[in-house]
């Protein structure tokens, strides 16, 4: 295309091109000028005359350097005597004595702790900072201390400071603020772990909560042990992915809810379904992580389920350490999920683990290296629950200063031998059913009591609430049903199972009423009484009695 014929029919480009014709397309004869034209030097424009502009050199190193308003002060030579200090220098530490020896004449040098500082500047040739320094009398300087050069010997130390003293302070302040707001974070965490934990007749317990360093936020891990009853015993471990009050709140709320569930003495899957639905209802924006386990000392295991937590580890006796793999659902507060629960062997002379993943977790390490490392430190690790949750945090490198808070739960199912297996009994009869079963029930009921040397007023109140369990279970129960008679160094336990998945609840008999009173009596006669219903379909009822201390 011919950009010059159509150029011109762009907008404006007539009008530009007369105005162009007027003032440059005439010929110098139309305006009245010569045919001759002039010079080409006469029509360029001549540079402009500037005025003399003084170089450096005319300048005097006081006049730089003495209305400057950082403080500057100049020293010669290895014993660094003072050759000039400017006016700021003078107005903040006072004039000093012009070839005194630094380290006599300038004390706030040595404060700032210059000295050696210069000695390298001196001896290297390179410039050295240091910021924010303070000084006795309160100001902060950040110091830059450049090598200068001299017509004599030695060479020179050019110290030019920066006064930094409100930016020091309002770091100090937010400092300050950050510690109170840490520490009201722990204190909150603290207060929201249980301040003792609860030790069942058959377990040995300890746990260890380590808040992160200064330089790391409480986050929420928590921890909690939960008698059930029955010599059953919940442990729950868990954390809550956030940091500061909002997460240890998170923490405290979730960890009440687990405590109410477990009184409905639920298997651990559906404890973490119900906390899952109020995991989000608490803080849709925030997730928790959680293990729930239940071990009875009946059945020897440890049922759990877990929600995006780490996995269990147990210990056995000869040191071989296990994994509790599956099942693991995904975190609280998802939800959507189904939780399953399984099972963990938990014999007697072995020890479990609980663990939040501060313990672990490295950064640039894969999570399963961490696992690893702990399993390894675990092998080894014997002694009492407290000794074994010290040696764990030893062996694993978490310090005063770790970037993340850490949490440790220690289980220990001890081996019990000589007179301390004396005080741990168990006994079991099978109930077939019909009209023979309750006199057989306490006829068995009062032969174990008896041989197990309860006084007569516990034997008597043992054998009547042994009855009146399996009347209640003949009466509105199905096949199979057992009688067990437990006692532990602490109480005696009475329970009774059946196929019958309706779980009784204590009412008030009226007069007239030939039946509904068999739970009263034992909620009188008892010091605590339940109920639950079975993983195989059924329930279990009962009930406890203290014994002596």
């Amino acid at each position: 295309m011919n950009f010059t014929r159509w150029s011109a029919r762009l907008p404006g480009t007539q009008r530009r091109v007369a105005a162009r014709r007027t003032d440059h397309g005439i010929s110098p004869a139309h305006r009245g000028e010569g045919s001759v034209p002039a010079a080409r030097g006469e029509f360029e424009q001549q540079p402009e005359t500037l005025p003399d502009v003084p170089a450096l050199d005319d300048f005097s190193v006081r006049e730089i350097l003495g209305p400057l308003p950082a403080l500057v002060a100049l020293v010669h030579g290895p014993e660094h005597r003072v050759a000039y200090v400017n006016d700021a220098y003078a107005a903040a530490f006072g004039p000093r004595r012009t070839g005194a020896a630094a380290a006599d004449a300038c004390p706030e040098l040595d404060e700032l702790g210059l000295l050696p500082l210069m000695d390298q500047v001196l001896r290297s040739g390179k410039p050295r900072t240091v910021k924010s320094r303070k000084v006795r009398g309160g100001g902060s300087y950040t110091v830059t201390c450049l090598p200068a050069e001299s017509p004599k010997d030695g060479g020179g130390v050019l110290v030019f400071a920066a006064d930094v003293t409100d930016h020091a302070e309002a770091a100090e302040r937010l400092r300050a603020s950050e510690r109170r707001h840490r520490e009201t974070a722990v204190t909150l965490q603290r207060s929201l772990l249980p301040q003792e934990l609860e030790q069942p007749d058959d377990l040995r317990i300890a746990a260890t909560y380590q808040p992160g360093g200064t330089d790391a936020a409480v986050g929420g891990d928590w921890y909690d042990v939960i008698t059930l009853g029955a010599g059953r015993t919940a442990l729950v471990i868990g954390d809550v992915m956030g940091r500061g009050v909002r997460a240890a709140a998170v923490m405290g709320q979730l960890r009440t809810a687990v405590r109410a569930y477990a009184r409905l003495d639920l298997p651990p899957h559906e404890v973490l379904q119900l906390l899952d639905g109020l995991a989000s209802e608490i803080d849709a924006s925030q997730i928790a992580t959680c293990v729930y386990a239940v071990h009875d000392p009946n059945e020897g295991w440890l049922v759990y389920a877990s929600a995006g937590h780490l996995p269990i580890l147990v210990r056995d006796e000869d040191g071989t350490v296990r994994r509790a793999e599956d099942p693991t659902g995904p975190p609280l507060g998802t939800g959507g999920w189904l939780h399953t629960s399984g099972t963990i062997a938990l014999p007697p002379g072995s020890s479990a683990v609980l663990y939040t993943d501060g313990l672990i977790e490295r950064r640039g390490e894969d999570i399963d290296e961490g696992v690893a490392a702990l399993e390894r430190a675990l092998s080894g690790a014997t002694g009492a629950p407290q000794v074994v949750c010290d040696r764990l945090i030893r062996s694993l490198g978490v310090t005063a200063e770790h970037d993340d808070d850490v949490a440790v739960l220690v289980v220990q199912h001890p081996t019990r031998t000589g007179a301390s297996a004396e005080l741990f009994h168990n006994a079991a009869l099978e109930l077939l059913g019909g009209v023979e079963a309750a006199p057989r029930a306490r006829a068995f009921a009062s032969g174990v009591l008896a041989s197990w040397r309860f006084s007569p007023e516990l034997h008597d109140l043992g054998v009547l609430a042994a009855s009146e369990l399996v009347a209640n279970s003949l009466q509105h129960g199905t096949p199979p049903m057992r009688l067990r008679l437990r006692r532990t160094d602490r109480r005696l336990i009475i329970e009774v199972t059946d196929g019958d998945d309706h779980l009784p609840r204590r009412r008030r008999a009226e007069t007239e009423d030939e039946a509904g009173r068999g739970i009263s009596i034992v909620a009188t006669i008892a010091s605590s009484w339940g109920s639950r219903r079975t993983p195989g379909g059924g329930k279990a009822v009962w009930c406890e009695f203290a014994l002596p201390a």
